[in-house]
């Protein structure tokens, strides 16, 4: 049941504990590597979401094999896969309607030498760009074309196969680094990738990568090499929480007064997005991998806060409800064309004192 609108009734503090899904962002890159090989993948802690779960539809209308061993745990085998699927129409109608489709590029070109992709759909937050994703492939000697009839991409790999290169990446593309690396992980020699994406999710997109036989080096910065291989293997692989997730409910916590407890919160992975929460005076008390967050009436800035690159972009709104006191300030994000926030909350502060 699809709902266009929701009543939200507030005025009332919550208490309880909170567990966090997988992280998608990283589900979308892990479920999209399964194939690059012909053996058997298994990950676990796959968030129970729609557009994850359109992924594994793809999958499996391209003929992969999935079971669901638990309700967050798949075991994925792509084995025999059916090409052709590529062309249906029911590949163009559904592939259009999932951004995260993009990520079946760099596996397909990379084990079978093409992929087809039509325009991919997602959030309506702007424009976003798929050039860095091609600009890369074509490094690697990809070639693309495009059918503006049916609204279409092809490509497919040159006669010798994608060759390693040197590969300086226009912008800092979570998805276009992800992509990119699991074409570079088949291709012949080394791919070295300059101004790549360093987030968790694609680090843990190297870890699964490595863990099934790819040779990859600086894994946490903004420069991979990445030494191809004639062949990976099965896997298992756990997913993170998904850390937007966590920064949403710390500020539910933070904006209703509420007294609140994220059970495996994967703190060591969330970056600085307390510390940033933290600055507007929110009290979050570390209890191993649980985050408890105590009710609190008011909240005061120690210190001027700059977001950009620091938190997740999905956060960033979070904080613009959060009750100040004897503050005013303003926020701009502007990432994506559709996703400006500018904010002043000195009506908010007095509301709440």
């Amino acid at each position: 049941m699809h709902l266009d609108t929701f009543e939200v009734i507030g005025g009332t503090s919550l208490k309880g504990e909170l567990h966090p899904q997988g992280a998608k962002n990283e589900a979308l890159q892990v479920i999209s590597a399964v194939l690059l090989t012909d053996d058997p993948v298994t990950i676990s802690n796959v968030p129970d979401i729609l557009d994850v779960n359109k992924l594994i539809d793809l999958l499996q209308g391209l003929g992969v094999q999935v079971e669901r061993l638990a309700p967050d745990t798949y075991r994925f085998c792509a084995g025999f896969l059916d090409l052709d699927y590529l062309r249906s129409d029911a590949f163009m109608k559904d592939a259009q309607r999932l951004r995260g489709s993009v990520m079946l590029i760099g596996p397909l070109l990379a084990r079978f030498g093409r992929a087809a992709l039509p325009r991919p759909g997602g959030d309506k937050i702007g424009r976003r760009r798929l050039d860095t994703h091609f600009h890369s492939f074509e490094q690697l000697g990809a070639e693309f074309k495009y059918d503006h009839e049916h609204d279409i991409y092809y490509v497919q790999q040159p006669s010798g196969g994608l060759r390693g290169t040197y590969i300086h990446m226009d912008e800092i593309s979570v998805t276009g680094t992800a992509n990119v690396l699991m074409a570079a992980v088949l291709a012949k020699g080394q791919t070295t990738l300059y101004n790549a994406a360093c987030e968790p999710y694609v680090q843990q997109l190297c870890r699964l990568l490595v863990s099934m036989g790819a040779r990859i080096e600086g894994m946490g910065s903004n420069l991979l090499r990445i030494e191809g291989v004639e062949r990976l293997h099965g896997a298992e692989h756990r997913c993170l929480p998904d850390m937007i997730e966590v920064g949403s409910f710390i500020g539910l916590a933070a904006m209703t007064a509420s007294d609140i407890t994220i059970r495996n919160a994967g703190v060591a992975h969330l970056g600085i997005i307390p510390r940033i929460f933290e600055r507007l005076g929110i009290v979050i008390e570390r209890q191993g991998d649980d985050l408890h967050i105590p009710a609190q009436e008011h909240y005061e800035i120690s210190t001027f806060i700059a977001f950009y690159l620091q938190i997740a972009k999905e956060i960033v709104g979070e904080v613009g409800y959060i009750p100040l006191t004897d503050e005013i300030y303003q926020l701009a994000q502007q990432r994506y064309d559709n996703r400006i926030i500018g904010s002043i909350f000195e009506a908010l502060a007095q509301q709440w004192a």
